[in-house]
């Protein structure tokens, strides 16, 4: 698994490619908080285990990578893009957004960069993207796994401001239980205004108002 997973880095490493950066975002699908985007240099002589896609990964084993991913990385930078300009530019150039601040915010600027599954081709630095490729690339997955920690502890500082919403248990995803909490307490300056269920709460309390 681990030479699997540094397959394309080691294959650019090859090339003559000294600093690979892996590029990912986490949160394009909850109704509150920020989409957060990371981007990782690792270190290719000091391989880290276990790395994969954060979503298949538990609690426990990203909050054990992450310590070892910000150890070892040779640069990491983590890049918020927060619920006012997703509704400005929508989710999509908001995660790309998110995305080139980390790349460009970086101590060593990258030789090539990775992504996952999106093109970024405003950085004038050579690139790959790969669909899925915090499954299948080393750099890609480390990126995924600070991201979905720092993003996961930012919800969790929110709801001791906020205890009635439940943030440390859904992270802003609209889970039966969130949806509930949302209908009763109502929208905060925090939620995505143009999502589905967020803008129709609107629209409904504002036809209540004009009565």
């Amino acid at each position: 698994m681990l030479k699997t997973m540094y397959e394309f880095e080691l294959d650019l490493l090859n090339q003559g490619h000294k600093y690979i950066a892996g590029c990912d975002e986490v949160g394009r699908g909850p109704l509150a908080g920020p989409v957060v985007a990371a981007a990782v240099i690792l270190d290719p002589f000091n391989k880290i285990e276990g790395l994969n896609d954060s979503k298949k990964l538990s609690e426990k084993k990203r909050l054990v990578l992450s310590e070892e991913i910000k150890k070892k990385a040779i640069s990491y930078k983590i890049t918020y893009v927060y619920p006012e300009e997703i509704d400005k530019i929508n989710i999509y150039q908001a995660s790309k957004k998110a995305m080139i601040e980390s790349i460009l915010a970086l101590d060593i600027k990258p030789t090539f960069i990775l992504s996952d599954a999106m093109p970024l081709t405003e950085i004038d630095i050579p690139h790959l993207s790969i669909i899925k490729g915090d499954a299948k690339s080393a750099t890609i997955a480390a990126a995924s796994i600070i991201a979905k920690v720092d993003r996961d502890n930012y919800m969790i500082e929110l709801s001791k401001k906020y205890p009635e919403y439940g943030f440390e248990k859904h992270k802003g995803y609209p889970t039966k239980m969130h949806l509930e909490a949302l209908r009763k307490y109502g929208v905060l300056d925090i939620y995505r205004k143009t999502y589905g269920p967020v803008q129709k709460l609107l629209y409904l309390s504002k036809g209540k108002n004009n009565v």
